[in-house]
């Protein structure tokens, strides 16, 4: 009766808000209090999130579970509306435990202790909120809860340059936050009826027009977030500026909402008009894998180098689910789950790094790999999963989504070739970016200009925050099925939802591309199946 009946939704987004109230009432001069007691509710709630699971989370069903609607303020239409499914549900649980392992890792904040625990765990709630929310306005208000204590995370406890990042940051996010008010009055006005549900809105019958507008729209304010060329030139400068902590959640978590909100919404909500856009997101795939791993080239700094390695992963998840197959979907999910791994592996050790060495200028270090053996092996482990080694939850993802683009039907031949070959020049480059970052760092002799003190590598608390980040890598590496068997259902019933479209697109014939570049035609199969035929 408890398992069945218990909000588990509502009390793992309010249980870490409620908690970080009681902050500024602990006893305590030195922060020791106040971390051990965020570092237990962020514990606490990851359990809560494993548990509430576990129970009630059925694995084979693709339907919206653990679902919860309260009528929050009916003036406006707001409703507390909570549920998951194969999509969110592996993302709360990366959501739990980045986050509660970036709050381990904020272990010497002394400065302002108070509030920088009080945003963490204000932070955790917004995260989980967002991809647990149902209704438009409450994932658009969760969405933008999320962003301000990213904003004073930076601008308080970043670097040199920490205001001018937080600003950028803040400025690109929450103006192109915009876009997605707009997009939810838009779909919720339309018709007979006002809602803004997902399910509801999904099940309306848009004209193409207004669903090519609104999807606009959304992969702008998506696109921010995840981020796609050229709306990405606020990654480099947070990453580069913010903590490692902040930097964990960042890489972990919050670049895979605008992927997670690209499926939910512009995918699931508006189907039709992303038959037109999925070539140009493959395109800008393209250019993010390509791109990022150019300008990663470019980066002095660890952490920048690292920033722009995210970019170029994250191209990826555009062409996975612009595949308009199961296997390609299905790759973009897992290239998610790895890449906020191995995201906040890399930057949490990029943390450990400089608190050693007082910098995060490549050249003026060197020769550690002899000082620190400890940090040199974890942070090689790291690297490798980052730039696809067998073995690692990089090459499954990446793998499949190569998998799904070169299967796919909606594309002709030269398209694929020419979108295999040069992501495979991205390809090329990531290892040899991140290998020179290692020779840079570890190898060599100590730079004279830079004197450190006796270098001490890293201690039990370290280590055991990386490996509860490498365990996962490798063993999703090893059997995919631990973290495909959560989602694959779902991703089913997504490819599914955008090949039943297609011929109302092709019935419609529409046609907005100049040139006759694009205009869908079904042709008969023997299987059944519906097959594309794109002038590309």
């Amino acid at each position: 009766m408890f398992n069945t009946e218990f909000p588990w939704l509502t009390a793992i987004i309010l249980f870490p808000l409620v908690a970080s109230l009681a902050i500024p009432l602990l006893p305590d001069k030195e922060g020791k209090t106040i971390r051990w007691y965020s570092l237990g509710v962020g514990l606490v709630n990851f359990i809560l999130i494993i548990y509430g699971f576990s129970s009630n989370f059925d694995l084979q069903n693709s339907e919206l579970q653990l679902v919860e609607t309260y009528s929050w303020i009916p003036q406006i239409g707001l409703n507390w509306s909570l549920a998951v499914d194969g999509l969110s549900m592996p993302l709360i649980v990366l959501t739990g435990l980045v986050t509660t392992l970036a709050i381990f890792a904020s272990w010497k904040v002394t400065y302002k202790p108070r509030l920088f625990h009080f945003l963490m765990l204000a932070m955790y709630s917004a995260q989980i909120g967002v991809f647990a929310a149902q209704d438009m306005l409450l994932f658009f208000l969760m969405w933008e809860l999320e962003l301000v204590p990213v904003y004073l995370l930076i601008s308080i406890w970043g670097g040199q340059k920490r205001r001018y990042a937080a600003t950028k940051f803040i400025l690109y996010t929450a103006l192109a936050s915009i876009f997605i008010l707009v997009a939810a009055l838009g779909l919720a006005f339309y018709g007979d009826t006002v809602t803004f549900d997902f399910t509801a809105l999904g099940d309306k019958n848009y004209p193409i027009a207004l669903e090519l507008i609104v999807y606009a729209g959304l992969l702008i304010a998506f696109g921010v977030k995840l981020p796609i060329f050229p709306l990405h030139t606020w990654l480099p400068d947070a990453h580069g500026e913010a903590s490692a902590p902040v930097s964990m959640i960042l890489a972990g978590v919050l670049l895979k909402m605008g992927g997670y909100a690209l499926i939910r919404m512009n995918i699931e909500m508006l189907p039709h008009a992303h038959i037109y856009f999925a070539p140009v997101l493959v395109i800008l795939g393209v250019v993010n894998i390509v791109y990022g791993a150019l300008t990663a080239f470019a980066q002095g700094n660890l952490k920048r180098r690292l920033a722009c390695s995210s970019i170029s992963h994250m191209g990826f998840v555009l062409i996975g689910i612009s595949s308009f197959t199961e296997l390609g979907i299905n790759g973009a999910v897992l290239q998610m789950i790895s890449h906020g791994l191995i995201a906040a592996a890399l930057f949490f050790l990029s943390g450990v790094t400089y608190d050693r060495t007082h910098t995060l200028v490549m050249s003026n270090m060197g020769g550690m790999a002899k000082a620190m053996p400890k940090t040199f092996a974890l942070f090689t482990a790291g690297s490798m999963a980052s730039l696809a080694l067998p073995g690692m939850s990089g090459f499954v993802g990446e793998l499949m989504i190569f998998l799904g683009v070169t299967t796919s039907d909606a594309y002709s031949s030269t398209f694929k070739v020419v979108v295999i070959l040069l992501t495979a020049v991205g390809l090329i480059l990531t290892p040899i970016y991140l290998l020179s970052m290692l020779r840079e760092v570890f190898y060599g002799k100590q730079n004279s200009a830079q004197t450190f003190a006796p270098l001490m590598d890293v201690n039990p608390r370290e280590i055991f925050i990386t490996a509860c980040l490498l365990i996962p890598i490798i063993g999703i590496g090893f059997y995919p099925k631990l973290a495909t068997q959560t989602y694959n259902v779902k991703a089913v019933e997504v490819a599914s939802h955008i090949r039943n479209a297609l011929p109302v697109v092709a019935a419609q014939k529409q046609n907005l591309y100049s040139q006759n570049l694009v205009t869908p035609e079904i042709s008969p199969s023997t299987s059944g199946n519906l097959l594309v035929s794109t002038n590309y």
